[in-house]
Formats: structure tokens, sequence, C-alpha cells
């Protein structure tokens, strides 16, 4: 499946033997990923990407996978067919599209909040910072309590440090999808996403 989709090419290893390799997509994708995941702290307000679409009724299953990818990207939704995110999230939604094909229905614009509602009210019509409060409370309630463990341990066994690591990587993954990482003085005061990252 992977090599249908163009995740994998055929490769010969160093001995000559059959094997694969990563395609230049798939480094991509990674690369994006890990930039996603690895993120120390999103950057201050730096502005929005706007990505506006059509999308052909006779095409309506692109529609809804554009839909959702860009939900899955971190996008907001400010308007039907207009949808918002931090600009740092830009590359990798262009990225993205291209890689599904989905970018001749798009069209991205960069900008600034200059509407009548203050910010913050806007970016919580946007999206829905409830739920996303109730992603990172879930984080936390499982693995705030191994952090305050960890805080008070005298030894760090490899095994163990390891064996913990991968569990709140493998759960943390999914959250810098589900959070955009929206600027922090446009959040609730008590945001979750601070003490969770």
């Amino acid at each position: 499946r992977l090599k249908r989709r163009g995740l994998l090419l055929p490769a010969r290893t160093e001995s000559g033997a059959a094997g694969y390799e990563l395609s230049p997509e798939a480094l991509q994708l990674m690369e994006d990923g890990d930039r996603r995941i690895y993120a120390v702290a999103p950057p201050e307000d730096a502005g929005w990407v706007l990505a506006v679409f059509s999308v052909p009724e006779t095409e309506r299953q692109k529609r809804h996978v554009l839909r959702s990818r860009l939900s899955s990207l971190g996008f907001g939704t400010a308007a039907p067919g207009v949808w918002i995110a931090p600009s740092r999230l830009y590359e990798e939604t262009e990225h993205t599209l291209r890689r599904l094909h989905l970018d001749p229905y798009v069209d991205f614009f960069r900008g600034d909040h200059l509407g009548f509602a203050p910010t913050p009210e806007a970016v919580a019509r946007w999206w829905d910072l409830a739920s996303i409060a109730k992603e990172h409370h879930r984080f936390l309630d499982t693995h705030a309590p191994l952090l305050r463990a960890w805080e008070h341990r005298a030894d760090t066994p490899p095994q163990d440090a390891y064996r913990d690591y991968l569990r709140t990587l493998d759960s943390w993954r999914h959250l810098p999808y589900t959070d955009p990482g929206l600027p922090t003085d446009l959040l609730p005061t008590d945001w979750p996403g601070v003490r969770s990252a």
C-alpha cells in the first residue's frame, strides 16, 4: 500500500538486494511531522494564512478530503470555503495539498485579522477551543503524574525512561494536529496547552 501511495520506492541495498527507500514525498511528510510534533513552542502572532477553496459538485469527494485534511492540519473555519490557520502552517499545508493533488482547488493568502470582533473572539468562532482543551486535559491527566514521578526519581533506568518517553510521545503526537498552536494572547488565560506542551 505504501508503494502504491508513492511513499516507498523500489531500491537496492548496498549489497545489491532488492528493497525499498522513502520517496521524496515521504521524506517531506516526515520532516513536516517532526517539525510539528517536536516544536518547543509556537511563535507569537505572525499573522494568518487563509485557504480559500472551491471544488466542483462533480468532485464532491475531493471537497470532503480537502476539508478533512485542512482540519487535520489545524485550520479553523472562518466562513464556508474559507479556512484559516497561523501563517507558520502554510508550508506544511502546501506540501500536503500538492501530495494529494488538491492544490488546483485552493488559493492561499497571508494577512492580519482586521475584523470588527476582537481577534480572541474570532478565534473562538473559528476553532472549537473547548474540544481542543479537552484533549489537552486528557493528555495532562495521563502524563502529568508520570512527569511528577520522574522529577522525584533518584535514578534513571534507561529502559524505563525510553518506555515512558515513547508512550508519552505516542500520546502527544496527535495533539499538535488537533491544536494549531495559536498565539497564547488569543487563548483563554487558563489554556491547558501551555502545560501540556
